[in-house]
């Protein structure tokens, strides 16, 4: 049986595109669009079949099966030959089962997907190696771009300028100035990607970007570009698969652009259509109380979200007023009966501290989402004996600033209740053993 994928409005507007096409808008509507399967094509196997398929694949080293994402390529990019896929053999990310901090909450069931843990040490992987491998593809067959090219707050820089110098494309990344972490800025430095930093935020670099894309001087990388959720889907996918095509309760996505909710919902759906599950989980997307636009929509029961001046928040990845995928989220969270919840800097901080005490060690987006997890299980909206899956989006490691600048209490208006600063000592046995004394009597 042949697969296939193609673009085609997400309002519903007539028309369909191939996905080697640069186009990143609905001509009719002017608005987004979003990946279409043939799923009459794809129901040639059972629902039993095709998770004995993705089974027998998993984390294998037989090209590309291994990566998590083409080893379920039938229902991610059909159309990409082997030859085409550029892939750092990514997802296969740990579903940590978080016991300790679970149990401090009154959950038995807690987990934490850490999408972290992969080559560029967040989510954003998933979604650039169908991407790029699909930019390759259309390069070969006559696309003419000067580079692959991407807004960001830090990670989709990485992730981009990573799969960019693999497949020997050309990458333009812009950030803003000054707000990203060193770590996040040594990436695509490190990978020979041309790094703009512009004196504004994600939103104003973003605009840019987008005219460039519109221009044709660049092909645009953002989530705005519906490849990138096809891939991020198969986080949803893969915590079902680990969990012996289970599903759970709740799922707990920090988020910022808001594409990661509708790559779920996307995810969750398909596995819904051909016969793999027969539930959704609830979603809740967790916002930074500094950059809340959907969180005030939601709340204010609007179902189209009005871009807001985003203020700095040291979740600094969903640190973004006017997000682009908001339609796509606002349909993932009425299908999967969602919510929507917001964390203060002091919550964040506090949240991320009590996780680590535990083993984690969390980036300040997860600790949103972690955030208001506390808060959901507080009111009694998440309930002691249900399944709790938390989205861990990128590593902890690359944001070592914001874990010094706790302990050392250096964060105006947090007042790191956990802080744990380490203590300088001269050469002396006795001092030594007084100060583990001190600490353990």
């Amino acid at each position: 049986m042949s697969y296939s994928a193609e673009f085609r409005c997400f309002s519903g507007c007539a028309g369909s595109w191939p996905v080697t096409q640069p186009i990143y808008r609905c001509p009719s509507c002017g608005g987004l669009l979003e990946v279409v399967h043939d799923l009459d094509a794809l129901r040639d196997r059972s629902g039993a079949s095709w998770m004995r398929v993705f089974d027998d694949r998993y984390r294998q080293n037989r090209w590309p099966y291994g990566s998590g994402v083409w080893g379920k390529r039938e229902w991610v990019m059909p159309q990409v030959p082997d030859d085409m896929i550029v892939s750092m053999y990514e997802g296969g990310t740990n579903l940590f089962w978080a016991e300790r901090y679970g149990r401090s909450l009154g959950l038995s069931d807690l987990w934490v997907k850490l999408c972290g843990n992969s080559h560029s040490g967040s989510f954003k992987d998933l979604g650039m190696t169908v991407l790029v491998s699909v930019v390759r593809m259309a390069i070969r067959d006559g696309l003419r771009v000067k580079a692959i090219a991407c807004a960001s707050t830090g990670d989709t820089s990485a992730a981009l300028a990573a799969y960019g110098a693999a497949a020997g494309l050309p990458v333009v990344v812009l950030l803003p100035r000054g707000k990203i972490s060193t770590a996040q800025l040594a990436q695509p430095l490190a990978h020979g990607a041309l790094v703009l930093g512009l004196d504004t935020d994600f939103d104003g670099c973003m605009a840019i970007v987008q005219r460039l894309a519109a221009e044709g001087i660049v092909y645009l990388a953002n989530s705005m570009n519906p490849l990138r959720l096809e891939g991020q889907k198969t986080v949803a996918i893969e915590i079902v698969q680990q969990f012996d095509w289970q599903v759970p309760d709740w799922v707990i996505l920090p988020s910022g652009n808001l594409g990661n909710a509708s790559a779920l919902y996307a995810g969750f759906r398909m596995m819904r259509d051909l016969g793999v599950t027969s539930r959704f989980p609830r979603l809740v997307v967790a916002q930074a109380e500094n950059a809340n636009p959907l969180y005030r929509a939601w709340h204010a029961g609007k179902r189209s979200v009005e871009p807001i001046q985003a203020r700095p928040t040291l979740a600094t990845a969903i640190q973004i007023g006017n997000p682009v995928s908001a339609p796509r989220a606002i349909a993932a969270l009425e299908a999967m009966d969602g919510l929507v919840e917001q964390a203060s800097e002091e919550e964040l901080c506090e949240a991320a501290a009590r996780a680590d005490r535990t083993g984690m060690y969390t980036c300040p987006h997860t600790a949103v989402g972690l955030a208001v997890l506390e808060k959901l299980v507080h009111r009694g909206v998440i309930r002691p004996e249900e399944r709790v899956v938390c989205i861990s989006t990128a590593a902890g490691l690359k944001f070592t600033e914001f874990k010094v600048r706790y302990h050392e209490r250096s964060i105006d208006g947090v007042s790191a209740e956990q802080a744990n600063p380490p203590t300088f000592l001269p050469p002396d046995f006795g001092r030594v053993v007084d100060a583990i004394d001190a600490r353990f009597s």
